[in-house]
């Protein structure tokens, strides 16, 4: 390891990720403890439960990075953590731990946002990833998960316009809704997926909140619509209100197929379209919802068409991982050449260039 190897931390939800990135770019370890078993009888993270299986699993994940790596702490250049947006309690386990191991080791930290992390995940390469060409600027980010979903322009490194965001619900938080309201379980925007993959009719037809010309999403109505149409398929099928019965395969499938279409629409559109009034390059597509195989499809289609670039990370680095921490953080220690001395958890931390 001839760069600057960063040890990375990610505790900002219900994933416990720690990373070692070499130059922001090449993963040499990233281990990631899932909740998502924890959360599954709620139906959605519970914080507290999700800051104390933080606390429980991040120095097996610790050691298990730093084996995988074949590091020592005299390889380790710099410790970059989550500081926000996040669930307070879930941030200040990573903090803390990251805070200590800087201490310890005398090594600078970092803070980072864990929404350029998302963004960033599009420059990582995997151990044995051959070298290629990072992403061309300018361009346009969606970035599409449980907490969050926002376009930006981009012209450089850091250099961010938000061009829109969601004004109520984030897509992955309707995915789960939905998911909950068709007994898929959770997390519900793959069991939404693998259900909509089984569709055949195809031919039912959601609402879409375009927002007239903005680049804002909007996705609460599409949960009040997906709650009725399946209420009505329910009525239709005889399932009284109160039974706990599940409408049949093929209902599902076609609902979920319905619901998809519709969130995939909106932003596959929406994002094209900002990518055409900004002279964009490429669109990068993160975050959690990015694995979503419909949404993968429609943008590779749409960019192809209009010869554009599309950069999506493979599923692993779109859901919350401490590799995309890591690559983020390079960049911010870079820029800043100093470590973060005040580093607070700020759970509402919006994106911004600073």
């Amino acid at each position: 390891m001839s760069g600057r190897l960063l040890l990375a931390i990610e505790t900002s939800c219900d994933e416990t990720g720690v990373a070692l990135v070499e130059d922001g770019r090449r993963i040499h370890a990233n281990v990631v403890a899932s909740q998502a078993a924890l959360h599954a009888a709620s139906g959605g993270v519970v914080p507290e439960l999700a800051a104390r299986a933080h606390l429980r699993w991040i120095l097996p994940a610790l050691d298990d990075a730093m084996a995988g790596a074949g590091a020592d702490w005299a390889d380790i250049d710099g410790i970059a953590v989550t500081r926000g947006p996040g669930l307070i309690g879930a941030l200040l386990v990573g903090i803390n731990v990251a805070r200590t191991l800087a201490w310890v080791h005398d090594k600078p930290l970092i803070g980072v946002n864990h929404l350029e992390g998302h963004v960033y995940a599009a420059w990582l390469l995997d151990p044995d990833e051959p070298e290629h060409e990072a992403p061309p600027f300018p361009l346009v980010a969606l970035v599409v998960s449980g907490g969050h979903t926002f376009l930006l322009e981009m012209r450089g490194e850091r250099d961010y316009r938000l061009m829109g965001e969601t004004i109520d619900d984030a897509a992955g938080e309707a995915f789960d809704k939905v998911g909950r309201l068709l007994g898929l379980g959770y997390p519900g925007g793959p069991a939404v997926s693998r259900a909509a993959e089984r569709a055949i009719d195809r031919k039912l037809v959601f609402p879409r909140a375009w927002l007239g010309d903005t680049y804002d999403f909007s996705f609460s109505g599409l949960k009040t619509a997906a709650r009725r149409r399946i209420a009505a398929a329910r009525a239709d099928e005889g399932i009284a209100e109160d039974e706990q019965a599940l409408l049949s395969d093929g209902m599902i499938a076609e609902l979920a197929w319905g619901f998809q279409d519709a969130v995939v629409d909106v932003l596959a559109t929406k994002a094209i379209r900002a990518a055409a009034a900004t002279g964009a390059r490429a669109i990068i597509l993160g975050g959690g919802v990015a694995a979503n195989g419909a949404l993968r499809a429609r943008l590779a289609a749409d960019t192809e068409a209009r010869g554009l670039r599309l950069i999506v990370p493979r599923p692993g680095l779109c859901t919350d991982n401490g590799a995309m921490i890591g690559a983020a953080g390079h960049l911010r220690f870079t820029a800043a050449g100093s470590a973060d001395e005040d580093l607070v958890a700020r759970p509402s931390l919006p994106l911004a260039r600073a």
